[in-house]
């Protein structure tokens, strides 16, 4: 599979271009370069680990953003068995951003509720670039629901830019479909994991994150906004993204020390979208993980830990002004 390079790729595009002919000039001519060859090689992976060990906050949403990075259904189809889909949400229709249904990952059923995105216009308008409509929020709950009445864990893959913000969604409650599903997931008797696997975008993600764990892929992003939403309000302008995502703490890493998630899991040196297989195996090895530790607990726990954990989310110290004053005069 060609993958499209992504701008801060450039470097180590230019090296395999000059990898390339240089082994064109050593068939064409018979010459010998096997040594200069072999140089450039390691030149293009010292190059592509310097550039992966040191990315910034918006080259890994742009990572996360990745047109050929697997999306929700390319991880049901290696991650899980049995997959049965389930439409509809009983009151208004079936929305296709967030396909759901029943599934198998080793020894255990669940229910699983997603976010899709397209990669091709065609796709994109059938799933509405992976922006649900409230339907879509209340046919997860109602496949959480589901999983609660008949014991089965529930799993949220969460990759979304957020909630469609159109008339549409208005006109059907969208800000009230979410709020029920915080609600609702929070008193689910049933163990839940949610695992960000490309964009997390607000309240749209939120909708369904609700979780006793919480996952994050390593070049995923989890965020109350955007990075060009936030720009365009604190600088009333797009172009400061790079600088709102790095100020926003959105990445794995910086998720991960302010306890918002639970475990990052690693991908494939590049980013997901370079080796589907083994990015769906790391994840497929995270969840069967978590599943084991979380099922093992009894209802009334679990739901306290729960409880508990999104307690702690924003708790933060301050100074009195006596402490400020003294520190000031130190």
């Amino acid at each position: 599979m060609h993958v499209q390079p992504l701008d801060f790729e450039k470097p180590i595009l230019e090296l395999q271009r000059r990898l390339q002919e240089l082994k064109s000039h050593s068939n064409e001519h018979a010459i010998d370069f096997d040594r200069e060859v072999e140089s450039m090689e390691q030149k293009i992976r010292e190059t592509r680990r310097d550039i992966y060990e040191n990315l910034s906050a918006w080259q890994r949403v742009q990572i996360a953003r990745h047109v050929q990075r697997p999306f929700a259904l390319d991880y049901i189809g290696r991650c899980f068995t049995s997959w049965v889909e389930l439409h509809g949400d009983r009151v208004f229709g079936d929305d296709k951003a967030m396909p759901c249904g029943l599934a198998k990952i080793g020894q255990y059923r669940c229910v699983v509720v997603t976010q899709q995105k397209g990669r091709d216009t065609k796709e994109n308008v059938k799933r509405n670039f992976g922006c649900a409509y409230p339907e879509g929020y209340r046919k997860a709950l109602r496949l959480m629901k589901l999983a609660e009445k008949f014991g089965l864990p529930v799993i949220a893959l969460i990759d979304t830019p957020g909630a469609y913000p159109g008339i549409g969604s208005e006109e059907r409650h969208i800000a009230e479909a979410i709020a029920v599903n915080l609600r609702e997931m929070m008193n689910l008797s049933v163990p839940i994991i949610a695992v960000v696997i490309g964009e997390g975008g607000s309240g749209g993600a939120l909708g369904i994150g609700v979780a006793d764990r919480v996952i994050i892929l390593e070049n995923a992003y989890y965020s109350v906004i955007s990075p060009e939403a936030c720009s365009a309000i604190l600088w009333k302008d797009r172009r400061h993204a790079a600088e709102a995502a790095e100020a926003l703490k959105l990445t794995a890493d910086d998720l991960m020390r302010l306890g918002v998630v639970d475990e990052v899991v690693s991908e494939p040196e590049g980013g997901a979208h370079r080796d589907h297989d083994l990015a769906a195996a790391h994840l497929g090895s995270a969840l069967r993980r978590n599943l084991e530790r979380i099922t093992a607990l009894e209802t009334d726990e679990l739901l306290k830990r729960r409880y508990d954990k999104f307690r702690k989310l924003g708790n933060f110290a301050e100074a009195g002004v006596a402490e400020t004053a003294t520190a000031g005069a130190a």
